[in-house]
């Protein structure tokens, strides 16, 4: 079980087949085209490679807030339906909480939808607490 930094257009193209569980309202072509859009300004991929497909991955960047420090915020994690309860999430999280401390991070976060309880279980069992909503106004569609 191998983690990849993703950088490469190819490698962006082959994360989507898992990714469209996560974000179904991508096309294939919009999500590449803006993961190398949102690359330009921090953001980063990795992924877990088995059987020559790219299962699971993680979206994530580094900021700092007035209300959290200095943070890795997760903007997303998904591993693929059908090769869920490998550990590949929990692989993910670890390799994510480690970057954070290794540049001296104050804390790792992440937002997840309500319906998403497999997920919340995972987050739960690795030490995320419930401490706040998130809100969003949508401006356009």
């Amino acid at each position: 079980m191998n983690i990849k930094v993703i950088q490469t257009e190819s490698d962006i193209r082959a994360c989507y087949e898992t990714y469209r569980h996560l974000r179904p309202h991508l096309t294939e072509e919009a999500f590449v085209a803006q993961a190398l859009r949102q690359m330009q300004t921090g953001f980063q991929m990795v992924a877990i490679e088995a059987d020559g497909k790219f299962l699971s991955a993680a979206g994530f960047r580094m900021g700092e807030y007035l209300a959290w420090g200095k943070i890795i915020y997760i903007d997303d994690l998904i591993t693929h339906p059908d090769a869920r309860g490998r550990g590949y999430g929990a692989k993910l999280l670890a390799y994510v909480k480690e970057l954070a401390i290794a540049n001296d991070c104050d804390a790792v976060h992440l937002d997840s939808g309500y319906q998403r309880n497999d997920a919340h279980r995972l987050y739960l069992n690795e030490g995320f607490t419930l401490n706040s909503h998130h809100f969003g106004m949508k401006l356009k569609g």
